[in-house]
């Protein structure tokens, strides 16, 4: 009986699969959507193309802005246990970094999307 249940089993999965691959909708002119685009590479091309400064600044800015939003959770958090001027100080001085931070990139151009 076990063995008449897996055999039906295998069976019916090969059926679906064969059934999904008749009935999808890849072609080959989707190879090029469906072709992996990471870290500012195209895979098709030479793997000793230079790399993008651009991207690079770009995926810098984010990771900055984005461990700058995991550093002002705690400040939430905190709120309860210190007092209203030094919470704001703190925080004030957090911001005032990030925003001089900011500016630096701007008067860099790093934030400069179109060339």
């Amino acid at each position: 009986m076990m063995k008449l249940m897996s055999f039906v089993l295998l069976a019916l999965s090969l059926i679906v699969m064969i059934i999904s691959n008749l009935i999808s909708k890849k072609t080959f002119m989707d190879r090029e959507k469906n072709s992996p685009f990471e870290c500012g590479f195209d895979p098709k091309n030479s793997a000793r193309l230079p790399f993008s400064l651009h991207f690079f600044l770009i995926a810098i800015i984010f990771l900055i802005f984005d461990v700058e939003i995991t550093l002002l959770i705690p400040f939430i958090l905190m709120i309860k246990n210190m007092s209203m001027f030094n919470y704001f100080l703190i925080l004030s001085f957090f911001i005032l970094i990030l925003l001089g931070g900011l500016y630096h990139e701007w008067h860099q151009g790093a934030l400069t999307w179109i060339y």
